[in-house]
């Protein structure tokens, strides 16, 4: 059976595809969520939301979407034959639309990815221009555009451990830029998403690592996605 043709084939580099909310911020929402999961997967679960729920074959999103997931920049050429290099990488996906989420913004994407015994859930948002917003990660509520250096922490929720981290950072001479703390229950698992205007030490990453209160601690670098 031939594949299916869309207008996201009629268009080359410098960004491949039809518009930046459809192609762009579709790679990049799955770009982030990669380095989040800490590596390529070997599974994903994508379910597209609202207007990309009626949306994303027509306009590329699917062939985005996996290109994301395989680390493809947003002007790769190797966007338009994505499903055949995911078929090569061994990369199993699906794919699942629900039309009307109306809690949702009209752009929006969830992303299971599963690598070995790692595990991860990300809810992102393409905004327009290329621009993302990364509403959701494994259930915490997150809000980071991936534009700054961010550092994600995951924590016991006990008394001192937001200002523990902050005065970490101050002496790794970090200004934080932006800063949301959400918890799953009182004196249950917190997540800290911080957004810094510099990159942080290995030495810094290391020491968060090593406090026994901390569950896991994620960096996502300034980098082109």
């Amino acid at each position: 059976m031939a594949e299916k043709s869309s207008v996201f084939d009629m268009i080359g580099p410098v960004m491949i595809g039809p518009s930046s909310s459809h192609t762009a911020g579709v790679v990049r929402i799955a770009r982030v969520a990669i380095r989040i999961l800490g590596s390529r997967p070997e599974k994903a679960e994508i379910t597209f939301y609202n207007s990309f729920a009626k949306t994303y074959e027509g306009h590329g999103s699917d062939k985005a979407v996996i290109a994301g997931l395989l680390d493809f920049h947003t002007d790769d050429i190797n966007i338009r034959t994505a499903f055949e290099h995911a078929e090569k990488q061994g990369l199993e996906y699906t794919f699942k639309s629900v039309a009307n989420a109306s809690t949702l913004h009209p752009n929006t994407i969830k992303l299971v990815l599963k690598k070995g015994d790692r595990e991860c859930s990300v809810v992102g948002e393409s905004r327009g221009g290329g621009i993302i917003h990364i509403e959701e990660y494994n259930g915490f509520q997150a809000g980071f555009s991936a534009a700054l250096h961010t550092l994600i922490i995951s924590t016991d929720d006990t008394k001192g451990n937001i200002a523990f981290v902050a005065s970490v950072l101050a002496h790794d001479d970090c200004n934080i830029a932006t800063m949301s703390v959400s918890r799953k229950g009182k004196n249950d698992m917190a997540c800290q998403v911080i957004e810094m205007d510099s990159k942080l030490n290995e030495i810094t990453l290391s020491y968060l690592r090593s406090l026994k209160w901390v569950k896991e601690v994620i960096y996502i670098p300034d980098i082109d996605l």
